[in-house]
């Protein structure tokens, strides 16, 4: 197959796509550039393989970029986009995520990153992606417009202790078995139940949760192992998802919902007692151990509460990046959104203008008996008389519900509100929530 250049960087480097001839020298990129000890390193090769496969319901070997060496045809650097949509209180918008993006020591701070993601800014939005996200190390991408303004991960954790024991003689009352495609429809149900927990979700259809029951390789990074929980009389009353590779020490959930006719309280202690005795075989197949069990579902689920003594410890959330790059295109998205929230506030059939300055451009949204007549992003040169002024991409904490107006003000000094009213209106228009979004990965 030939190799289709984006563009000549010079000085003997070339940007292209990847094809599935590459396979082998990107998962040998990918190990070298990511992986951290011999099981991590062996689900980045699955997780590269499965993305180059052309397997995907998502992704293709195009969706690749490298950058070449064309003197000794050596991958020097590289990333991927993933496709997605998450849905925002129910409203879809598209996401491109940006993935294994590293460059070879020898050949950083020469701009090869910031060379690739330009081209997967520009795909994301041929593409229609109202947003990019990334999850990556700690102020790297803020560098190329983004900010760590959606929950990522979190969760509570303890010890083989806090495990509750069955009574002598006692059955498990809610058995696990290995999900079928059969149960598609069950999960798909609950997943989407566990989503209105979630200010942010993202949206898997049937051919991702075939692909994720059938179609990954057993140890990718990212994969899930999804299992039924069932009562006595075998019909399905929930599900969990574990990730196929110890996390260290750790037996780790990072997906549990149950239907609305049982208890959290019943069902939750068959679930750790599974996912403790997983570990324990986990910990002989990868020659580590068994010391932790965790619940990591973001910043709030049921379970924390039921679990407040079994699960002690707790980890608080990390951050996605997250990337607008036209923020008038993405709140007119969910428009129907902010005029309820505002039809339950105290600015129910407010009239007015909210005009918002970011320093070198802003924001205005005008609204007439509740309903949003008019959302536009500001030039630096209409940036005049501001209710509100905040640092570059701050706003996105609002936006996301990751911060209110009041913690952002606390952390940035040259956030700065007009008045109260003001502040009180944001609040209204962009209140705090958690999300916690399982991305198509």
């Amino acid at each position: 197959m030939s190799k289709k250049l984006i563009r000549d960087l010079g000085d003997g480097l070339i940007l292209r796509h990847a094809t599935p001839e590459d396979t082998q020298a990107v998962v040998q990129f990918n190990r070298e550039i990511h992986g951290e000890n011999e099981w991590d390193t062996r689900g980045l090769d699955d997780w590269t393989r499965d993305l180059l496969s052309g397997e995907s319901p998502y992704m293709t070997a195009d969706d690749f970029t490298i950058v070449e060496d064309a003197k000794t045809g050596e991958i020097v650097s590289s990333c991927c986009l993933i496709s997605q949509t998450w849905t925002y209180e129910g409203i879809p918008f598209k996401v491109g995520r940006p993935e294994l993006v590293g460059t070879k020591k020898d050949y950083r701070r020469r701009g090869l990153v910031r060379v690739q993601l330009e081209v997967m800014h520009d795909w994301s939005m041929e593409r229609g992606e109202l947003a990019q996200a990334i999850t990556g190390i700690p102020f790297y991408y803020r560098q190329f417009g983004y900010a760590m303004a959606l929950n990522l991960s979190g969760g509570h954790f303890g010890y083989e202790m806090h495990v509750p024991e069955l009574k002598e003689d006692e059955k498990e009352p809610y058995p696990l078995r290995p999900a079928k495609k059969k149960d598609i429809p069950f999960l798909m149900e609950r997943y989407e139940q566990g989503c209105t927990r979630s200010l942010i979700s993202a949206v898997w259809d049937k051919s991702l949760w075939e692909y994720e029951l059938k179609g990954k390789r057993q140890y990718n990074i990212n994969r899930r192992e999804i299992y039924i929980i069932e009562d006595l009389s075998g019909q399905p009353v929930g599900f969990i998802g574990i990730p196929p590779i110890k996390w260290g020490h750790t037996s780790s959930l990072t997906l549990y919902e149950i239907t609305e006719d049982v208890s959290w309280t019943d069902v939750t202690p068959s679930v750790l007692r599974f996912l403790w005795q997983k570990g324990v075989e986990k910990a002989k197949e990868q020659d580590t151990t068994q010391k932790i069990v965790g619940f990591w579902l973001g910043e709030s689920h049921p379970a924390y509460t039921i679990t407040a003594d079994q699960l002690p410890r707790v980890s608080k959330p990390y951050a996605y990046y997250m990337r607008v790059p036209d923020l008038a295109a993405f709140l007119s998205n969910i428009q129907p959104v902010l005029e309820d929230r505002l039809a339950h506030s105290a600015f129910a059939n407010y009239s007015g203008e909210l005009k918002l300055s970011f320093y070198k451009d802003g924001l205005l949204v005008k609204f007439d008996k509740g309903k949003i007549t008019e959302i536009q992003n500001l030039t630096f040169e209409e940036l005049e008389k501001p209710q509100a002024e905040f640092p570059p991409y701050t706003f996105l904490h609002l936006v996301f519900g990751h911060r209110t107006v009041r913690e952002l003000r606390e952390i940035h000094i040259d956030c700065m509100v007009k008045d109260k009213v003001t502040a009180n209106l944001i609040d209204a228009l962009f209140p705090k929530q958690a999300s916690e979004v399982w991305p198509i990965s």
